[in-house]
C-alpha cells in the first residue's frame, strides 16, 4: 500500500532541504521501493535540490488544455490532458518527479485539477512512497487534489516566529476536509540550546517534536554552489539528522 508524505511549513524554513534529504534516506532505507517526488510549491526548486533538469511543470501544461486549437483533431480533451500529464513526469532510476507549478493566468482550472486529482490516484497506486513538498497554503491538500496524507513533516526554523508559525499551519491542517494521520514538527537551523528554549513555544503549537536538523555549513557551501543537497556527505550533520528521523517515523 502506497504511504503518503508531505512537508509542510512557511518559506526559507529549510523545506525544501528536508524533502531533498527526506527522499535521500527513504531511498537508502527502503532499497527496492518505488519512490514518486511531488513538488506543490509554485516556487519549486525541488528539482535542483535532487539534481534533476524540468522541462515543464504541470501547470504549463495544463494551461494548453484551455485553448481547443492546441487539443489534436478527433483527440477527446480528458485523453491529451492524461497524455501532457504523463509528459510532465520526470523519471529516474531512483526516484520519480512531477513539479505542479504556479498558475499560469486567469480562469478556472476545475477541470484539469480534477483529471490531476485522478492522475496522481493512480499514478500514486505505482509507488510504495509519495512524498510531497507542499506549498505553504497547503491549496493542494484542501482541493484534495493529493488523496491522502499519511505523514506530515510540519518544518520550522529555530526562531519562536517560525514555531508560532508551525503552529498556524498545525491548525490549518486540522481545519482541513483532507485527512492527515500523523503530524511532526521538525526544527531546522539549530544550535546548542535552542530546543530548550524554544521548548514552550513548542508546546504551546500541541506539535509532537520528531527531531531538529543542526545548521549545516554543508548546506549553506551546496546552496551557494548551486550544487545537489542530495549529493551532501553521509557525515554531514543534516543529513544523520534526517537520518535520525526517518527511523523514528517509519519503523
Amino acid at each position: 500500500m502506497t504511504k503518503y508524505v508531505a512537508v509542510a511549513g512557511k518559506g526559507g524554513v529549510g523545506k525544501t532541504t528536508f524533502t531533498a534529504l527526506l527522499l535521500r534516506q527513504l531511498v537508502e532505507n527502503f532499497k527496492g521501493k518505488t519512490i514518486l517526488a511531488v513538488d506543490a510549491d509554485p516556487n519549486a526548486n525541488l528539482d535542483e535540490a535532487l539534481g534533476f533538469t524540468v522541462e515543464s511543470t504541470i501547470s504549463e501544461m495544463l494551461e494548453d488544455t484551455k485553448d481547443p486549437k492546441a487539443i489534436p483533431e478527433g483527440m477527446p480533451k480528458n485523453v491529451f490532458v492524461e497524455y501532457k500529464l504523463q509528459q510532465s513526469l520526470v523519471e529516474s532510476e531512483y526516484i520519480d518527479l512531477l513539479v505542479m507549478g504556479g498558475p499560469q493566468g486567469p480562469g478556472c482550472y476545475c477541470y484539469p485539477n480534477d483529471l490531476l486529482r485522478k492522475h496522481l490516484e493512480d499514478l500514486g497506486g505505482n509507488y510504495d512512497f509519495v512524498a510531497v513538498d507542499t506549498e505553504a497554503g497547503l491549496e493542494h491538500i484542501s482541493r484534495r487534489t493529493i488523496p491522502q496524507i499519511d505523514i506530515m513533516f510540519v518544518i520550522s526554523d529555530s526562531s519562536a516566529r517560525g514555531i508560532r508559525s508551525a503552529g498556524r499551519v498545525y491548525e490549518l491542517i486540522k481545519g482541513l476536509s483532507s485527512s492527515v494521520t500523523e503530524v511532526y514538527l521538525v526544527v531546522t537551523k539549530t544550535k546548542e540550546g535552542h530546543l530548550e528554549s524554544l521548548k514552550e513555544e513548542i508546546d504551546k503549537t500541541g506539535l509532537q517534536l520528531i527531531g531538529d536538523i543542526p545548521l549545516d555549513p554543508n548546506v549553506v557551501s551546496s546552496d551557494l554552489a548551486g550544487s545537489p543537497l542530495y549529493d551532501l556527505p553521509l557525515d554531514s550533520p543534516a543529513v544523520q539528522a534526517v537520518q535520525k528521523i526517518v527511523e523514528r517515523t517509519f519503523k
